[in-house]
Parts: C-alpha cells; structure tokens; sequence
C-alpha cells in the first residue's frame, strides 16, 4: 500500500476516533444541569410557527389536580379510537409506552382507571417540544435538539408497537400536523433525466394519515397503496413507509417502499434533502425500510398512483369445532396461500383453535375468476363443518377498493389497551413444503395469530437489495403475529410475565423458519437479534449510511439501527 494512503487512513481513524471522544457519552434529559433554560426555550419558541407543546398523557384529563379544566367523559368515551389519539403529543396508541418502569420495578403512570389509587405521572411521555407546521419548524428543533444534545424523539400519531416515538425526560418533534396533499399529474424526481417522468403522483406530508390520504386520492379516480387500521388512523408517510409498508394490496401492486419516488427529510445537521434515486439515493435507499426515527425526520413523502378500478372482497368466517377439523382446514387454507398472494389477492385473517376468519381483496379482477380461486376451499369448510354453527363465505364486488376499505376500516376501536405483538415472516418454501406442520404451530400458539398475507406477488418480484427493507420480505408469503395483553396498572413483573410468554410462542414460528425475520413495525420490543430479524443481511449497509447522516446519533430508536451502541435506555453510550 503507498505510503500516502496508509497516512490518510491513519489520520482519518484518528480523526473519527477524536469525534467519539469529543461527543458527549450520554444524552441530555430533563431533570439534568444540562437541559435548557426558560431563556433558551423562549427563543426556540420565537423561531418556530406555534407555541412549543408541554405534552401529558392524555388519560391526566381525568386527575383533577393535573388538568382541572378538562373532560374527563371525552377521555373515556374515546380513549380506544385511533384518530382521537393521534391528537394529543402526548398519547402513543398503546397506553404502555406512555409508561415508565424504573430498575426498582416502580411504574411512572397516567391510568385511565382513578380507581386504581395512583397519581398521574408523567412516565416515558416527552416534557417539551416542537408542533412543526413547516419543514423549517422541523429544522430549527433539530439544530436545537443537536446543539443542546438533547434526547430527542419524533412523533406522528403515535402508533407503535415498540416505543419508538417516545421517551422520559425527551425532547419532542411532533409531526401529525404536517398534512398537506399535492397532486400532480406529472413529475419528475430532483436530478431524474428529463425523460424520467411519472404520472399522476401525491406528494404527503408527514402527518397525513390514510384516511385523509385515502380520501384525496379517491376524489381523483386514483388508488394508493397505504396501511388498514380502525379508522384509518395510521400516519401515511411516517413510521409506518420506513419501516416497509405493507398493505392488503401489497400482493398485487407491491408494498409501500416500492411505492415511493421521493422523500423531503431534514437531516442531523438540519439541512433539508430531497432523497430520491437520483439524489441522496444511499440515503433514499435506506429510508426505504430501515425503520422510522434513525435517518432524519421526514417531511413528505411522493407516492405513486394507480387508476382506481373495482375489486373483489373474499369474506370467510369458519367455526373450527374439533381439533380435526381446524387442523385440516387451516392446513388448507394455509397450502392455498401462495397461490392466493400470486394471484395478486392480499389481506388479512384471524386464526385460533375455535374459528378461522378472514377477509381478502381482490383488485382488477372478475367475480368468476376469484369465485373459481377461493369455492374449492369454501367447499371444503362446509363439508367439514356440515351440520355445525353457520358459516359466513363468499365474494362480494366492490366498485373500487375505497368502497372496500370503507365499509371494513372507516371506524371502529382498536387501540387504547396494552399490548405487545411478536411476528415472524414465513417464506414460500415453508408453506409449500410443510403447510400441515404450520398449521400445527399457528393452531398450538396461545391466543392465535393475525395472519397477515401482505406478502408475495407483487412484493417477491421487487429485487431483494433495491431498497433498505429486509430481504426476507422478498421470499415471504406471510408476515404472522402473535400478542398478549395485560390490564391497567399492572405490575412490572406480570407485565414482564406477558412478555415472556409472548416470547415463548414466538420462538415456535422462529423454529418453522430459523432467520427469516420479522416486520420492523410489528414486532417484540425486546428481540434477541434485532439487527438480523429487523434488517437482515442490509444491517450493515444501513449502519454505514446512518454515520454518513447522523454521525453523533442524533436519532435513535428502540432496536433501530445504531442502538446497540447505546445502554437499554438510549440516553448513554456503552
């Protein structure tokens, strides 16, 4: 080696070595001689749009003491309805996160239940922060939050299953009222060749949630691949898109990271960068599913569209009523499911020991090719269960997936309890060759399982390195969890309980298919290999482009990329 490149190498580790050294070891809290005063937060709130948010619990409404002017029957009324959580800073979708458990096994909390005889803390929700309304809103609180070394977290509508969008003692960036919608007929990305031209694309900003995305790209004749939860509520270009994006139309028009032309995202440094494929692409390519909260924060995201065109809904309701006849149904229903997935049909079921129920859509296609899919299997349920409770099959036709997602997801309660999910991705070989040995697994896991076929089709043909999503998703069939919830003021160790019970039954779909991952967004909050499950053989890649943007990690998530440099708690260095 010359000798010119060995001294350049050498005084490039010392120089990386000397910015370790000069970064502080440990993130600055509230409560510490470290964190800012009023004169510093008073010209942070004269640089930004809005007042800064002091953000509580949402369930405080119901302490008198806490908040003597508000309602506690709106609280209580509401508190399991998605949108109405994500607008409070101070909510996660899962009451759990608003939780704070100290090394004692003391829980910092806000329980909606006063009966239950403890004070309303604060917990792990954020002291202060920023409701951006602009992308420079977004830029002066990230130079804030690096130049002060402040813990920092970003938010959105609080849906996460890991904790991911906040922390004790935090500073806050909260996104959920960046909601503008641009349509465009044409497009072209920063930097793209002059002949490299989209049609008909949305541009969103980072607090749109699907409902509202759904809603604008139906009033143009358009369809968009996007999340399905109880109303809707899930932000549109937020966590849910950098973690991957899968939908239940995945199977025919791909998931969301292979949807995106474009992002608008502020990094560590508070630049604004447009990452594209043409611009900034290794950091485009790492947004693309390495997960929310690590890269930077984003501001919009510019999806592709679709016509709109009808669909089918395939609709299933079996009661299993003996282990016989619920092993061979969901046998079959499991061997049926590649083909299912490579017909383009995506969505979702429910499967325990005593009833498989599911509902599926069928995109651009005819009433007879999908009833000549799915009869063999409706055939086979009620053959099997003849004489039985009644079954609920068949296919129905829809003048649009809006009309499907309407009726399925236009309401509805399904957050506001305390939950954790585990999830495993099961790859097509597996089902092919064992579908009687999975039944048998997802039939014995305590409780069920969601079965999510958001997999296959469309997403298998999308090269496993074009995007920083898990290669796993390329080969998979399934993505499948499993959950355990818990009641209100339970104690650290029950809690801890669940959590290892619910570990326990996701070890059996990791013995079906040792290494095959799991979906970033859906997922055990205390893995054992994050960096593998989450991101696979792309872990590497993903860190190397996470120093080249946020060298002193700035942003940092629960099992994210990066973390395992840093103590349980994300606020100290190893």
């Amino acid at each position: 080696m010359p000798v010119s490149c060995l001294s350049r190498m050498i005084l490039q580790s010392v120089l990386l070595a000397s910015l370790a050294l000069a970064q502080p070891r440990c993130k600055c809290t509230f409560g510490k001689t470290c964190w800012p005063g009023e004169k510093a937060f008073n010209k942070l709130a004269s640089q930004v749009s809005q007042p800064l948010v002091h953000p509580v619990p949402p369930e405080s409404a119901c302490y008198p003491a806490n908040n003597p002017a508000d309602n506690c029957t709106d609280v209580t009324a509401h508190s399991r309805e998605g949108n109405w959580r994500a607008e409070f800073p101070g909510s996660m979708q899962t009451p759990y996160w608003e939780t704070y458990t100290f090394p004692n096994g003391t829980i910092s909390a806000c329980y909606l239940d006063t009966t239950l005889g403890f004070s309303c803390q604060q917990g792990s929700v954020p002291v202060i922060g920023v409701d951006a309304r602009s992308e420079k809103d977004v830029q002066t609180a990230v130079k804030f939050a690096a130049k002060n070394n402040l813990r920092l977290v970003v938010k959105n509508t609080g849906h996460d299953y890991l904790g991911r969008s906040t922390a004790r003692g935090a500073f806050l960036i909260w996104t959920h009222h960046l909601k503008n919608i641009t349509f465009r007929d044409t497009f072209r990305p920063v930097g793209a060749p002059q002949a490299k031209v989209y049609e008909a694309v949305m541009t969103l900003g980072s607090g749109v949630q699907w409902h509202e995305a759904y809603d604008a790209a139906n009033s143009r004749g358009r369809l968009l691949v996007g999340g399905l939860s109880a109303g809707a509520s899930v932000g549109a270009a937020g966590g849910w898109i950098l973690g991957g994006g899968h939908s239940a139309l995945s199977p025919h028009y791909g998931l969301g990271v292979d949807n995106v032309l474009e992002f608008s995202v502020v990094t560590a440094d508070g630049r604004l960068v447009t990452a594209n494929a043409y611009s900034h692409s290794d950091l485009f390519w790492a947004l693309r599913g390495g997960g929310g909260g690590t890269f930077g924060v984003v501001t919009s995201v510019t999806y592709r569209t679709y016509p709109s065109v009808p669909v089918i809904g395939i609709f299933g309701a079996v009661p299993l009523t003996s282990e016989a006849i619920a092993k061979a149904l969901v046998t079959e229903f499991i061997r049926l499911q590649p083909i299912w997935v490579n017909t383009g049909y995506g969505g979702y079921s429910n499967i325990n020991s005593s009833a498989l129920q599911f509902f599926f859509v069928a995109p651009n296609a005819s009433q007879a090719d999908v009833d000549a899919t799915v009869q063999p299997f409706f055939d086979l349920a009620a053959n099997l269960t003849s004489g039985g409770p009644p079954m609920q099959n068949g296919t129905v036709p829809f003048d649009s997936f809006f009309s499907w997602y309407r009726l399925l997801f236009s309401g509805g309660e399904q957050v506001g309890t305390n939950i954790f999910i585990g999830s495993r991705l099961l790859p097509l070989p597996l089902i092919q060759s064992s579908p009687e040995k999975v039944a048998e697994t997802i039939l014995s896991i305590e409780g069920g399982v969601l079965w999510h076929a958001v997999a296959g089709g469309a997403v298998s043909r999308v090269p496993p390195d074009s995007t920083g999503l898990n290669p796993a998703w390329r080969n998979a069939v399934t993505h499948v969890g499993a959950f355990q919830g818990w009641p209100e003021g339970a104690s650290a160790s029950v809690i801890a309980a669940h959590g290892n019970k619910l570990q326990g039954e996701v070890s059996k779909l990791e013995k079906l298919a040792p290494g095959s991952g799991a979906y970033f967004n859906e997922a055990l909050p205390f893995e054992p290999r994050p960096q593998t499950t989450f991101f696979g053989s792309h872990y590497k890649r993903l860190k190397a482009i996470k120093k080249t943007y946020d060298p002193a990690s700035l942003f940092l998530v629960a099992n994210g990329v990066g973390s395992e440099d840093w103590d349980s708690s994300l606020n100290c260095r190893h």
